[in-house]
Parts: C-alpha cells; sequence; structure tokens
C-alpha cells in the first residue's frame, strides 16, 4: 500500500516558508539598534504637511517680532559625593561647597581639607579674570534665626579670607554675606536637604578664559 506523500510535501514547504519568515526577522533586529524599538525609527520626511500659506502661520498685519536674545543655558555639575556643586550660565559661576566640607559642626574654623577646595575656586576666578566675588552663607532651618544669621555670615567670611589670600589682587572686589536659613535649595524636612542647604556659595562672573 502506498502512503500519500502530498501532505508531507505541503508540511515541509510550510516549515520551510515559517523559517524563512523567522530568519530574516532575526536578521533585522541583528543589524538594527536594540535599543530603538520597531517602527520608532526617525522619519526622512516630515509626518504632517505643513501648508505654508496657512494664515495662522502668518504674523497679523501691523503686528512684528520681539527682538532676539540668547536664553541663558545653565550647566550643573555636583560631584559624586555631593559635596561640591558648579553652575555655569552664560554669565556667571557658583561654586557650591556643603559646610561639612569646609567646618565642623556649628563652627566656622575651616577644616584642614576646606583650603584645598577653595584653592581650585581662587584658580577658576583668576582663570575668568574675574574681578567682583560674591561669597554667600546659608543654613539649614535647625536653630535659631538670628544664630543661623551669624554663623552663615562668619562661614562666608572664613571662605572670603582664603580667596583673598590665594588670589592677592587688590582690583577684586567681594561682596560677602550671611543668608541663614533663607534660600534653601532642598527640603528642610529631611537630614538629606538640610545638608544641602548648610552651604557656602562663590559666584563670579565669567569674563573670559
Amino acid at each position: 500500500m502506498t502512503t500519500p506523500r502530498l501532505p508531507l510535501t505541503l508540511g515541509a514547504a510550510t516549515l520551510l516558508l515559517v523559517t524563512n519568515l523567522y530568519g530574516a526577522t532575526a536578521a533585522r533586529a541583528d543589524g538594527g539598534d536594540p535599543s530603538v524599538p520597531p517602527g520608532t525609527e526617525p522619519s526622512a520626511t516630515a509626518p504632517v504637511k505643513i501648508d505654508p500659506t496657512d494664515p495662522d502661520l502668518k504674523l497679523p498685519e501691523g503686528a512684528t517680532l520681539a527682538d532676539p536674545k540668547v536664553l541663558d543655558i545653565k550647566s550643573v555639575v555636583e560631584d559624586q559625593s555631593g559635596d561640591e556643586r558648579r553652575t555655569d550660565t552664560n554669565t556667571d559661576v557658583t561654586f557650591a561647597l556643603q559646610a561639612e566640607v569646609l567646618f565642623s559642626k556649628d563652627s566656622s574654623k575651616l577644616s584642614p581639607a576646606a583650603k584645598a577646595r577653595i584653592d581650585t575656586i581662587a584658580e577658576e576666578i583668576r582663570k575668568q579674570n574675574g574681578t567682583q566675588v560674591r561669597v554667600f552663607g546659608f543654613t539649614d532651618n535647625l536653630g535659631s534665626s538670628a544664630h543661623g544669621d551669624v554663623l552663615s555670615r562668619q562661614r562666608a567670611n572664613a571662605v572670603q579670607g582664603v580667596l583673598d589670600q590665594d588670589l592677592n589682587d587688590p582690583n577684586i572686589t567681594f561682596d560677602v554675606r550671611g543668608y541663614g536659613e533663607q534660600y534653601p535649595i532642598a527640603d528642610n524636612s529631611t537630614e538629606e536637604g538640610r545638608k544641602k542647604n548648610r552651604r557656602v556659595e562663590v559666584t563670579f562672573p565669567r569674563t573670559g578664559s
């Protein structure tokens, strides 16, 4: 008795077709970027056709465009420990040092490691040809507000003293202030936030490099 061969032939053909399809798909996936989902690649043409004669794209009669201006671009870099943060804008450079890096608890006496960090800031002031330097001290909201005002000013004075000694330039003007618990940059309800708020900031204009 002879067994029909047609179903076997069709089965083999079907298996071959499926294998080819899956093989083609795998080849495309291997050749592309695995981080980009299929179908989300950028299109070479605009997805929406724009009518240049659309009245909504035209200024009303008598209207004029505002004067062009350069937007201020801010770059913020924080070291891995979070002890120091540098903020650059088009006009200014600001270094923020956490108080624990500079002082002992509730003290305005600089720690041995503080001078090296302040020296680095002085070098950047010199590099930028800065002639006006702001040194502002801040605390968290623990303790009395009056005590925070005094402590933050004393700490700002200590940092300014090292900067003045490093730079040794009579043409540089310092603005030194203590703001206490004013102007927090983090949540005072957590110790992590309070640590960020206990800081000294040094700001100077970006006048050249």
